[in-house]
């Protein structure tokens, strides 16, 4: 089973087929109903739900796993984002490098910065990744802008080399980002009666990179490491007391999840060829923060729950504008429908972020795993139906008992 117990293995085909059968899932609504806007089977969004989900996952080993949080992992995104888009304008337009590119660059920043924040624990720790989050952010915005191109952005152009690639296609225009010739934007839509269903080439190597993250992830989490950072976890100061020096331990598990993060921002360039100094701002960290917790930090696929959450609030609610709403209540007389669509503006729209904020307190207050808790807690209550089901079917059986 792939290294993995049969418990674990059964997660992975439970993430592989979400992943494979997503343009089916997120598409439940005909295109012409109503609910049609909570539609999320299109390409841009599905890769950002497996790429943020990339990003959280990494982010997990640090601070679900080992107990560290870093205020500061949008740094090694930018990065890796950076890396990606300059390997497109001198390599060639195939994402393999890229990708590679990212990894690699990303991962000797994070030593960098690891080497130097791991001397401190705690809110301290937290400080100093985000101190070098917001320098890494000034830095690429308007210092470094013959690398970065300051606040334009860095995108590639007709004039760019592309030593081992085409700098041009026939009809003169800037070629589009492939995986051994196959483009990463060819989309194949299906039509079944009122249902339309896209198969994005993008969306599913960015899939197949998730699942293998996401692998990597588990054999970590049960490896004797990860049996280690769970220990430093626990409790840090025994194990300084034991003599044993976590310091490797630590700035291993960061780099690491400094690769996943420049994995991520490889891949996001890779779709849309551009990089930003808005990569590297706080929000950027703070939204994987708020992934990890809301889906349940500590936990195997609770950071991907987390991610595609926070995305589909960010993208469907965001757009949902009072047109929309006075359309959906139409069938109220005016002056109720015009207090409804007042009353549920602020919560969509522009305002959707009010909405993640209550969700997202709801679930700390009353779920402390997460969505994931949510989940074990909703299978407990159904279990626990059947055998009570049983056990009163019994007791009539044998009344004599």
């Amino acid at each position: 089973m792939l290294g993995l117990d049969r418990k674990d293995f059964i997660l992975l085909l439970v993430v592989f087929a979400l992943v494979v059968l997503a343009p089916f899932l997120l598409n439940p609504f005909p295109t012409n109903s109503a609910m049609a806007q909570f539609n999320a089977g299109y390409p841009d969004l599905m890769q950002r739900f497996v790429i943020f989900g990339i990003f959280a996952i990494g982010f997990n080993l640090l601070f679900g796993l080992t107990g560290y949080l870093s205020f500061g992992h949008a740094a090694f995104l930018g990065v890796g984002s950076y890396s990606a888009v300059w390997m497109f304008k001198l390599l060639s337009m195939s994402v393999v490098p890229a990708i590679i590119a990212s990894v690699i660059a990303s991962g000797i920043f994070a030593l960098l910065i690891g080497y130097i924040s791991l001397r401190r624990t705690g809110i301290y720790f937290s400080i100093l990744t985000l101190a070098f989050a917001q320098m890494s952010f000034n830095l690429a915005y308007s210092v470094l802008t013959p690398i970065t191109n300051g606040e334009t952005g860095l995108q590639i152009t007709l004039a760019d080399p592309r030593i081992l690639g085409v700098t041009a296609t026939e009809s003169g225009s800037i070629p589009v980002t492939n995986l051994l010739g196959a483009e990463m934007r060819s989309t194949y839509i299906m039509d079944v009666g009122t249902w339309a269903f896209q198969f994005n080439v993008g969306y599913y190597v960015c899939a197949a990179i998730m699942l293998l993250a996401f692998y990597v992830s588990v054999r970590i989490f049960r490896s004797p490491f990860g049996l280690m950072l769970r220990a430093i976890k626990a409790n840090k100061t025994r194990l300084n007391y034991t003599g044993l020096n976590i310091r490797p331990y630590t700035l291993a598990v960061f780099v690491i999840s400094g690769m996943y993060a420049g994995l991520a921002g490889g891949l996001m360039a890779s779709m849309d060829p551009l990089a930003g100094a808005e990569r590297m701002q706080w929000t950027a960290s703070g939204e994987v923060v708020l992934m990890t917790i809301l889906g349940g930090a500590g936990t195997l696929i609770g950071p991907v729950l987390g991610a595609g959450v926070i995305k589909y609030f960010e993208n469907i609610f965001s757009k949902i504008n009072s047109s929309v709403l006075e359309s959906w209540f139409a069938f109220m007389p005016e002056n109720m429908q015009h207090a409804a669509v007042y009353v549920s503006e602020h919560f969509v729209g522009p305002g959707w972020h009010l909405t993640l904020g209550l969700l997202f307190m709801l679930v700390v207050t009353f779920l402390p795993g997460g969505l994931v808790e949510g989940g074990q807690r909703l299978s407990r209550l159904f279990r626990r139906k059947p055998q009570k089901d049983a056990a009163r079917d019994s007791t009539q059986s044998n009344p004599a008992e």
